[in-house]
């Protein structure tokens, strides 16, 4: 018996295992909202924006490792999603999203709330359709499923019209679908992975540089047994950050822009560089040619065109982390890294990271603050100065989760994304570090978790500025701080160069902010406040922001100037 596309569709939904989804309702989706509202098998969230929404979603699918779930409708509902998209698809997060579009006959019309969003999309998402035919309808959501959370994952979107949506066809929903074309890699080349373990083995100065493919594989613990029994050291991407504990005598730290010392320096030095999940992008190589220069380069990645884009290698392989993993397991015997080791120690004994504390509070006392108040957490960041250094001083074990915007770099990212990662982990703490500028970017999901009675802790640290921007007009714009002072008023002289008694007050009041939601505010002005202050949080049955009040000129040590060889840090 033939049924209505939005009985279809719920129904798949169900197949699929989907119990949570974000939605935002519309004209073109209401038939599917009315339809999902009749089970109660699904629960259905409702942000306060769609940009919000599908960072939740994105939270729930990293935190979780299921698939994220959107409902946005046509025009203004499907374009406020396009940043979530980009940052899905640049950090391979699996999603499948779906808009309501106006009628078939309309289309092509410039009809109200009509846009082409799978033509908008075609670059960010890894795959996109116009659903034209009813009778296509199960296929395609099957293969939206598919290709999200197979290969490389990332983001899908189904456009779907709203008589598609009303129309009858097969009531059928596929088991597996074959798709022509995509054949995501299931296997390692056992001959080129050899050539690179003997390039590994006979090194002298070996490293792995670790990226987000060992955390998206869930190959943690494998990478950990690999690296014990070659004892080969590891320095990680700020997305491949936890792929081995933070606090492993093997693992030196982040390398990159603002990457460790010690681990750039390694990377500098090293004969072997062995990575695996990392796309080789410019935060993290600096001036190419400068980058290992000393090195034989394998790289190990389930996407085939990731391999030698950036940085050309000696020893490529296309293949899944774990995959590799497993292989690689079965040869390891442990080399003498020794000496290797110890010069590593020199280095980081040298330059240290570490910043001042006879000056006041620091970043790094509320990170220490944070790392001793939570043995076990979900951690998300915005984007700015705080993740970077939340990526340098938070430790992530294999109870601490570590979730932050790195391809793309979405300020209003980390606060949503907490949100939905609280969602789909209930029973855990859930820690969002921000920005007082990114905070304010997605702020209006402070009544998505009051109402979803989804509790986050905000750490957030507020400087004034948008501080990221603002430490590079310091140190390379003779201190012309242009449009990044959010203390800045219309009144306020040309060419100001910092912070003086005659400064307008800050707005918002986040604590008075925070308790217009029905959430609660702490500020904190010292550094003995800091535990306190978490301690009383973590009681609170309500979303709490921790505002952390912190210096205006606090920058972000080491730091490369973009292009520069990654050896050469700014690091006073």
């Amino acid at each position: 018996m033939d049924i209505t596309g939005k009985k279809l569709f719920v129904k798949a939904l169900l197949e699929e295992g989907v119990d949570t989804v974000f939605a935002y309702p519309g004209g073109m989706v209401t038939d599917i909202l009315d339809e999902l509202y009749r089970t109660e098998s699904i629960d259905m969230i409702l942000p306060r924006h769609e940009q919000g929404l599908i960072h939740e979603a994105e939270g729930y699918a990293k935190s979780t490792g299921r698939v994220g779930v959107c409902i946005v409708t046509s025009g203004p509902g499907a374009t406020n999603i396009m940043t979530g998209l980009a940052d899905a698809h640049y950090d391979s997060i699996p999603l499948v999203c779906f808009t309501g579009q106006v009628p078939l006959n309309l289309i092509g019309n410039d009809a109200f709330q009509e846009v082409d969003i799978v033509g908008m999309t075609r670059s960010i998402t890894k795959y996109g359709v116009t659903v034209r035919d009813r009778k296509d309808l199960g296929r395609i959501i099957k293969m939206a499923f598919h290709i999200a959370r197979t290969g490389k994952p990332g983001p899908v979107l189904i456009d779907i019209p709203k008589d598609i949506q009303t129309s009858l066809g097969p009531a059928e929903y596929p088991e597996s679908v074959v798709i022509r074309g995509y054949k995501p890699n299931e296997s390692v080349h056992v001959g080129q992975l050899k050539k690179g373990y003997k390039l590994l083995k006979g090194a002298k100065r070996p490293l792995f540089l670790l990226g987000g493919g060992i955390n998206i594989a869930k190959a943690n613990e494998k990478m950990q047994k690999l690296v014990e029994q070659t004892h080969v050291p590891v320095v990680t991407t700020i997305m491949g950050k936890g792929a081995i504990p933070t606090d492993h005598p093997y693992y030196i730290g982040n390398s990159g822009m603002h990457g460790k010392y010690a681990a750039n320096i390694a990377v500098s030095k090293c004969d072997v560089l062995f990575s695996i999940g990392t796309r080789f992008n410019d935060r993290i190589t600096g001036d190419l040619n400068e980058f290992a220069p000393h090195a034989k380069i394998v790289h190990v990645d389930v996407d085939t065109a990731a391999i030698s884009r950036n940085v050309v290698v000696d020893v490529p392989i296309v293949a899944d982390a774990n995959l590799a993993i497993d292989k690689l397991l079965e040869w390891a015997e442990p080399q003498k890294t020794d000496k290797w080791m110890a010069e590593i120690a020199e280095w980081d004994q040298e330059n240290p990271l570490e910043m001042r504390r006879d000056k006041g509070m620091t970043p790094q006392m509320i990170m220490e603050g944070i790392n001793e108040a939570f043995e076990e957490a979900i951690i998300t960041t915005d984007v700015g100065q705080h993740q970077m250094w939340a990526a340098q001083y938070i430790e992530v074990t294999p109870k601490k989760q570590f979730i932050t915007s790195g391809g793309l770099g979405t300020m209003g990212f980390g606060f949503p994304a907490a949100v939905g990662a609280k969602i789909g982990n209930r029973e855990k703490p859930v820690v969002c570090i921000s920005g007082d500028g990114g905070m304010q970017m997605n702020i209006q999901e402070m009544a998505t978790s009051i109402v979803q009675d989804a509790p986050v802790i905000v750490c957030l640290l507020n400087n004034y500025y948008l501080g990221m921007v603002r430490q590079m007009q310091q140190l390379w714009y003779g201190k012309r701080y242009a449009v990044t002072c959010l203390r800045r008023r219309r009144g306020c002289p040309q060419g100001c160069k910092g912070p003086n008694e005659s400064c307008p007050p800050y707005v918002p009041d986040f604590l008075k902010l925070a308790e217009s939601y029905g959430a609660r505010g702490i500020r904190v002005l010292k550094e003995e406040e800091i535990a306190p202050a978490l301690e009383e949080a973590k009681k609170s049955n309500v979303t709490t922001i921790i505002e952390f009040m912190i210096a205006t000129d606090e920058l972000v040590l080491p730091m490369v100037k973009g292009g520069n060889p990654m050896s050469e840090m700014i690091l006073k």
